[in-house]
């Protein structure tokens, strides 16, 4: 009805030969088209504003948060959400990477979204400290299903890990684990481990070095172990679940090219299984560092492939930040006749930086000081 009579006045006003037309035009346009938007920017606040002047959020923070939500409709509704967040042990810190990443919880359901997160955790005797680390690593936990995904998460990896200490601790690691089934994923891979030898302090050990290996599918792991035996290495061996880990840190394509790296560098199909049985680990690391500790041995004139093959932890070596400073400290110290004793590669190698400075820097400092430090940082 409103609209029928605004569009009277305004053809009324256009018959009025002895009226100026745009005028008319533009007042009945803006009394028509302008009606809802004083109360829309009376109800609208700016985040930017709001976070800023209100929470004393950073500007760098506002300012990110605003360029995904310009407006709150209801600021009253998220000062709730706010002020629950802060009594429930969250810092400013804490809230501003919460808000940062997830900006749908400052309009999100208090009550039905919110809470039940919080609680569960609650209910599990979790710290109020822990609630807002665990959250404000992973803030998408608070868009998750309560009932359906996070409790029976948090419930296996108490079984699994026996403390909230621990539980916490991966959770900072990883929110992955309230991502996944883990009655599914977790759970059976930990079984099927345990099934060729490996040990539960070992497994738990390892869920905080890779967190997230245990959530292949278990169909996948069991492909996994199925390599590493045809690899040749013993169940028994501490490194058969480093080598597990390897193989699943690849693709078959990649895998294959770095069997052929390998051979190009001058290893046998022995020589290849040996390093694989001895290090796993050399496998998993990128195919230019391979490539690079093995040319930059092999350089020196003193080693061939054989050595390499004997002490393949090399391989893993930083060659910018250890091998190439300290062999270049070591030729210096050698041409000017300073080492009573010439050490093993293995040991200059494998020593911290710490012990290195003081056995092979500190008394040559005029020597090869400023070289190292220079080369070695």
């Amino acid at each position: 009805m409103t609209i029928y009579i605004c569009r009277r006045l305004i053809l009324k006003s256009l018959k009025n030969s002895s009226c100026p037309r745009k005028p008319y035009i533009s007042f009945y346009f803006c009394l028509f088209f302008s009606s809802s938007r004083p109360e829309h920017q009376r109800c609208a606040v700016s985040v930017a504003d709001y976070l800023l002047d209100k929470h004393q959020f950073s500007p760098e923070i506002a300012s990110k948060v605003s360029s995904v939500v310009t407006y709150l409709k209801n600021s009253e509704k998220t000062d709730s959400i706010l002020s629950f967040l802060k009594e429930s042990g969250f810092s400013k810190t804490h809230l501003e990477q919460v808000i940062k990443s997830v900006p749908q919880v400052l309009s999100a359901n208090l009550d039905r979204t919110i809470k039940p997160k919080i609680r569960i955790f609650q209910d599990l005797g979790f710290s109020r400290t822990d609630i807002a680390d665990i959250i404000s690593a992973d803030p998408w936990i608070l868009t998750r299903s309560a009932d359906n995904r996070l409790g029976p998460s948090l419930l296996v990896l108490k079984s699994v890990f026996g403390s909230n200490l621990d539980v916490s601790r991966v959770l900072k690691l990883s929110g992955w684990f309230l991502k996944r089934d883990l009655e599914k994923t977790m759970i059976p891979n930990i079984e099927l481990m345990k099934s060729c030898g490996i040990s539960s302090s070992q497994i738990t050990r390892y869920v905080f070095s890779f967190p997230r290996f245990f959530l292949h599918k278990p169909e996948n792991i069991m492909e996994f172990v199925k390599k590493v035996d045809e690899m040749g290495l013993d169940r028994k061996s501490k490194m058969f679940l480093h080598a597990i880990r390897a193989v699943s840190s690849m693709t078959l394509e990649n895998w294959k090219l770095k069997l052929e790296l390998f051979r190009s560098l001058g290893f046998s199909e022995d020589d290849i299984l040996s390093v694989f049985r001895r290090v796993p680990q050399v496998f998993a690391v990128s195919k230019k560092k391979i490539k690079d500790v093995t040319q930059i041995l092999l350089s020196t004139g003193k080693f061939d492939i054989s050595f390499v093959v004997n002490h393949p932890e090399l391989l893993i070596c930083s060659v910018e930040h250890r091998l190439k400073p300290r062999l270049r400290v070591l030729e210096i110290l050698e041409r000017k006749n300073l080492l009573l004793k010439i050490p093993s590669m293995t040991t200059v190698c494998k020593i911290s930086d710490k012990k290195f400075v003081e056995k092979f820097v500190c008394p040559y400092s005029k020597e090869v000081g400023e070289l190292y430090m220079v080369k070695g940082s």
